[in-house]
């Protein structure tokens, strides 16, 4: 392949992108002198269609910290296993004291959730879902358990073929009918 040719895939997968920036604070750092402040962004990174990415970065500018935090973001993309537009089963991520509880909802409820979480929610691709976060409402560690209870998502059929039985056991039953 052309060395053009993949330049061109590579940039037209990144224009696809959906990039949110969810939080940026300001650190301090104590020195001798003083205190060194500094800027932390959180970003979150999703093609729409299933994948997720998010990332942190620090800089003493708000531009490089964005631009970090998209890199990061970016090479931490994740696939996650979704139902046409929703989650497949009732999850709970955890990271730190953030907790966030994530349930299927019927097309068209929306995206049933605040901050952090409808930012990595809307990235991924994710259109009706209800969601609660509880415990610790600090910005990262919401994100973060977010993504944990994504990555905790498992399809009917997969679990189906692991455990060797017909795939209608293992379906939830809103889902049975179809």
């Amino acid at each position: 392949m052309a060395r053009g040719v993949r330049d061109r895939e590579v940039f037209k997968k990144q224009e696809e992108l959906d990039e949110r920036v969810v939080d940026i604070t300001r650190v301090a750092k104590v020195v001798k002198g003083g205190r060194r402040f500094n800027f932390r962004v959180v970003a979150v990174v999703g093609d729409n269609r299933g994948q997720v990415g998010v990332g942190v970065g620090k800089a003493r500018g708000v531009p490089d910290a964005i631009r970090k935090a998209m890199e990061r973001a970016r090479r931490h993309m994740q696939p996650i296993a979704l139902v046409q537009t929703t989650i497949p089963h009732e999850v709970t991520g955890r990271c730190g004291g953030a907790k966030v509880l994530l349930k299927p909802a019927a097309p068209g409820a929306g995206v049933i959730a605040g901050g952090g979480v409808r930012a990595v929610l809307e990235a991924v691709g994710v259109r009706d879902v209800l969601t609660k976060s509880l415990g610790n409402s600090n910005v990262h560690n919401v994100v973060q358990a977010t993504v944990d209870g994504l990555m905790q998502l498992r399809r009917a059929e997969d679990v189906a073929r692991e455990r060797n039985v017909p795939e209608v056991t293992v379906m939830p039953f809103w889902r049975r009918g179809r």
